[in-house]
Formats: structure tokens, C-alpha cells, sequence
């Protein structure tokens, strides 16, 4: 397979910790974000090019994956990590931020997969991979436009599952249920709080690894990952 990774939509947390994985293990990276100034730490850490993304948007995924034609020659593993949260009722959601947080969660996984995937057909392999959420199997309160974003890219992962996997291209979802610690953002344990409180997520890019060097033989589509403190 070959060595090369793409990940969509980079911030500090799951995305950067696999960033970091992937380059221990010799991979080649190409990071996007809509913002790069914020990736320039990381990128200077794990060797990787940065390139502006709005993942929404056609055009610009296109010209991504047109810029690692000549980077990279082929890709081995793209992940795509965005999604937004709308907080707020039924009555209160303003339908256009309902509509760009769809885009964003669901639709902009769609265009990274549907480029990923004409490049991993003509090469014979690869993996495409899915940053899901406890709202990807159970809607709450709330959180209409973040469940209808995670259950539509949950939808589309499974699909893609049983469409590409006998081209020899693994396509896999990851239910993240539970918070994911992060300083930068707040989510760290404190004194009063058990130990492991929040996901780890060096912990969860070690399971995305994982998932990337399975046998075709047993190969995973959906992993739920959870701390242990977490309600079923």
C-alpha cells in the first residue's frame, strides 16, 4: 500500500494525533483545513503540506486532490474528519446554518470520497476513512443538524463499504462516543474527575491505524470507541 495520507479538515485533536502516527510510521502527509496558518506547528512536526480546503466546496476539493497527482502519485489513506454543530430547537435552527452544517459533516465527505475513490479504483487499492460521533446512531435533544450531518456520512461509509471494498479499497466509519480530550478546547480531567474520563486521542489514531493494516481478510467498516466511563 502505498505510504501516503491525506487528512480533511486538521485541528488539534483526533486529526493531529493520527497526523503524528502516521508520520512515525514513515507515511507522507498532506493536511487540509479552511484556516492552514493553524496547522503550521503540526506541519513542521510531521513533515506535511498544508493546503487550504473548504470541503464543501467542489472546486476546491478538486484542486486538492489534482495538487497530490503530483505530490504524491497515489494515496493511500484519506481521512475525513470535519462536521459543525447547530445547538438549538426545532423552532429556533436557522435553515441555512442547518444547510451548512449538513454540507459540512455530510456533504464534503461525500466529494473527498468520490475523488479518493477514482484515484484508489485505477490504483488498485487504498483506505477512506470516517470521523463519526455518538450522533452518527442516536439523535439527541438539541442537536437536529448534528445528527442529520453524522447519520447521512454514516450512510454514505456504509454504502461505500459494500461498493468499494471488493476493488479492494476499505472505506471504514468511527463512532466516537464520548468527549475527546483536549486541552486547547478545555476537555481535560481535572482532580475531581476519574481517570480516563475523556477519549484519548492518541488512544483512537492507534485504532485508526489499526483499522489501516487489517487483512482484507477480516476487514472492519464500523468501530465504536468509547471511555470507559461512558453511558451505552
Amino acid at each position: 500500500m502505498s505510504k501516503t495520507a491525506l487528512i480533511v479538515g486538521t485541528g488539534s485533536g483526533i486529526s493531529a494525533s493520527f497526523a503524528r502516527l502516521l508520520a512515525r510510521e514513515g507515511y507522507k502527509l498532506a493536511l487540509t483545513a479552511r484556516n492552514t496558518d493553524k496547522l503550521s506547528a503540526l506541519a513542521s512536526e510531521t513533515g506535511a503540506a498544508t493546503i487550504s480546503c473548504d470541503a464543501t466546496k467542489i472546486e476546491e476539493v478538486n484542486a486538492v486532490f489534482d495538487e497530490l497527482d503530483c505530490s504524491f502519485g497515489e494515496i493511500g489513506v484519506v481521512l475525513y474528519n470535519p462536521s459543525q454543530r447547530v445547538p438549538g430547537t426545532i423552532v429556533d435552527l436557522p435553515p441555512a446554518d442547518v444547510a451548512q452544517a449538513i454540507n459540512i459533516s455530510a456533504f464534503g465527505g461525500f466529494l473527498v470520497a468520490q475523488e479518493a475513490a477514482k484515484r484508489m479504483i485505477k490504483q488498485g487499492h487504498g483506505n477512506i476513512l470516517f470521523t463519526g460521533a455518538s450522533a452518527s446512531v442516536k439523535g439527541y435533544a438539541r442537536s437536529t443538524a448534528f445528527a442529520m450531518g453524522k447519520f447521512a456520512l454514516r450512510g454514505l461509509a456504509q454504502s461505500l463499504a459494500r461498493e468499494l471494498a471488493p476493488q479492494n479499497i476499505h472505506v471504514a466509519h468511527f463512532v466516537i462516543d464520548g468527549g475527546v480530550r483536549n486541552p486547547e478546547k478545555g476537555r481535560q480531567e481535572s482532580a475531581s474527575d476519574p481517570v480516563d474520563k475523556y477519549l484519548d486521542p492518541d488512544a483512537i489514531a492507534e485504532t485508526y491505524l489499526s483499522i489501516v493494516n487489517q487483512p482484507r481478510s477480516a476487514w472492519t467498516w464500523e468501530v465504536e470507541l468509547r471511555p470507559w466511563v461512558e453511558n451505552f
